[in-house]
């Protein structure tokens, strides 16, 4: 059996641990529970087999062991004599109290069995299952709410232990559940799947537990501390691990004590292990695109329920980007919109896709390049340049300042009045016309109703004949051109049919430039 000074250094126990092993070990505590009390911060400790650590903890409260093996001088006492009564009753009832086999009342068992190589392993296979790629992974664990009473509970114990012998041991110093269980088996899960475990990593791997037989053990603080336990929309119970933690730490510990038992209850039941789950962070693909067709919505045109055209920009779009990634899901936003009978051409619009959960995440330029032919290639109705992968930071800056960018628009319109070359020359030398526009009425049952503030910077026309002309227009963004031209029933002023003092409407629309200078040009 090893030297008390070899078990020390070992697991880093002193002298004034050796109360508090005996007491948890007489409680059924599990050994590595017991290191966690004892605030052992190393994390091999926590690796080491649970046979071997019963062996040591067990050789560091035996007689032999012990301060009453040593006389006063510091010398060893002699074979011969007598042992110590006390110190072998202790040590019978610590061994009748807890064996391997036993379930800790505090962690459940989690910091048992699962902490073996073979949980670690059925995590492995688990992750490998999905098909993530990634180099390194952070694992995360969820326990049980009840857990941190049962671990509320062995601290009062312990405490009164502490108090006696006049030490200084604070509740925030005890080692978590969660640390100890991650210090046991990330090692073993990171040599299986050949990845770094990490403190923050762009791929998680979620190891959670749950312990229906002791679900009732929160009960009592709801009485206690109601205003802690409140019903939300989103969780199927009100007795989650936040509320549970701040009921603790709100309720004194006489009456904890009254209503729950220190050292807490043994437990018939190990906790069960639920899926191990994985979640790669967002990628993000950033773009500009030209769309050339007048029957193509940006988004799903959905109304009622019913679908009212097939195809849209942002599936086109994401069609490939989800097969290549191997996506969850994603979400589309552009610098703007345009209407579904609107071209968008010259250098398009800037556009980003975050795709959720991509099980694939590296990618070469020559991919990436190879991803945007195979998306132009889809359809003649878009076509996608400067594609790239971007950062989560870099897609703020596509709306940063965003209605004080200029956009440039080409517009058919169509005069009831008949005009001449010249009845048009004065709207080249307005500049800067500042115009009122009341939410249009085609858009307000999804937009507020405002009245925005809108500048139209400068305006050129083509004569084309009579009754048509094109017409440039270089505004703010945001700017509602359709509105501007018609007057939207006076909804915009002034509008164009004021300015010309005829009715006027427009009957072809493309956007002609979004001057965002993002993404970073890609050159060909």
């Amino acid at each position: 059996m090893p030297s008390v000074n070899a078990v020390s250094v070992m697991l880093s126990l002193k002298e004034k641990d050796r109360p508090i092993v005996r007491k948890l070990l007489c409680a059924g505590c599990c050994v590595r529970c017991v290191l966690r009390f004892c605030c052992v911060g190393t994390s091999s400790a926590y690796r080491r087999s649970s046979q071997d650590l019963h062996k040591e903890l067990l050789a560091f409260i035996s007689e032999e062991n012990s301060p009453e093996s040593h006389d006063a001088s510091g010398e060893e006492k002699s074979s011969d004599a007598p042992p110590n009564k006390r110190m072998r009753t202790d040590e019978d009832s610590v061994t009748a109290a807890q064996t391997d086999s036993d379930i800790c009342p505090v962690c459940l068992g989690v910091l048992q069995d699962f902490c073996d190589p073979t949980f670690a392993k059925q995590v492995s296979d688990a992750v490998k299952k999905q098909q993530y790629e990634f180099d390194s992974l952070v694992l995360t664990v969820s326990l049980p709410a009840q857990m941190s009473v049962r671990e509320h509970s062995c601290w009062l114990h312990v405490k009164k232990e502490v108090r006696e012998k006049s030490m200084c041991l604070g509740k925030e110093d005890v080692i978590q559940v969660k640390d100890a269980f991650k210090w046991a088996v990330q090692g073993k899960i990171g040599q299986e799947l050949g990845a770094a475990v990490v403190a923050n990593s762009p791929c998680e791997v979620s190891v959670g537990f749950i312990h229906p037989e002791t679900q009732e053990d929160c009960h009592f603080l709801a009485n206690a501390c109601p205003d802690c336990f409140k019903p939300t929309k989103n969780k199927a119970s009100i007795f989650t691990r936040m509320a549970v933690v701040k009921a603790l730490e709100k309720i004194s510990e006489e009456k904890f004590s009254r209503h729950y038992p220190c050292p807490p209850k043994k437990a018939n039941t190990r906790c069960t292990a639920l899926d191990t789950t994985c979640l790669h962070t967002s990628v993000f693909i950033a773009g500009r695109y030209n769309k050339f067709s007048r029957e193509l919505p940006q988004t799903p045109w959905v109304i009622d329920g019913e679908r009212r055209m097939d195809g849209s920009v942002e599936e086109l779009i994401a069609a490939p980007l989800l097969s290549s990634f191997r996506a969850d899901g994603f979400n589309f936003s552009s610098s703007g919109r345009e209407d579904v009978d609107v071209r968008t051409l010259g250098n398009g619009r800037p556009f980003a896709v975050e795709l959720l959960n991509p099980h694939r995440t590296k990618f070469s330029r020559t991919e990436i390049k190879h991803l945007q032919e195979t998306i132009n290639q889809s359809s003649d109705k878009i076509r996608v340049r400067d594609l790239q992968i971007v950062t989560r930071d870099a897609t703020s800056r596509m709306k940063e300042g965003e209605e004080e960018k200029t956009k440039t628009y080409s517009a058919l319109i169509w005069t009831e009045k008949a005009i001449d070359s010249p009845d048009l020359e004065f709207l080249a030398n307005i500049k800067d016309l500042r115009i009122a526009q009341k939410t249009p009425l085609r858009v307000l049952h999804r937009r507020p109703l405002a009245v925005r503030q809108r500048l139209i910077h400068s305006m050129s026309t083509i004569y084309l004949d009579k009754h048509h002309f094109t017409l440039k227009l270089c505004t703010q963004a945001g700017t509602y051109i359709k509105e501007f031209v018609h007057g939207d029933f006076g909804r915009t002023k002034p509008n164009l049919c004021d300015l010309m003092k005829t009715d006027a409407d427009i009957l072809e629309l493309d956007v002609e430039s979004v001057d965002i200078d993002w993404p970073p040009a890609i050159p060909d």
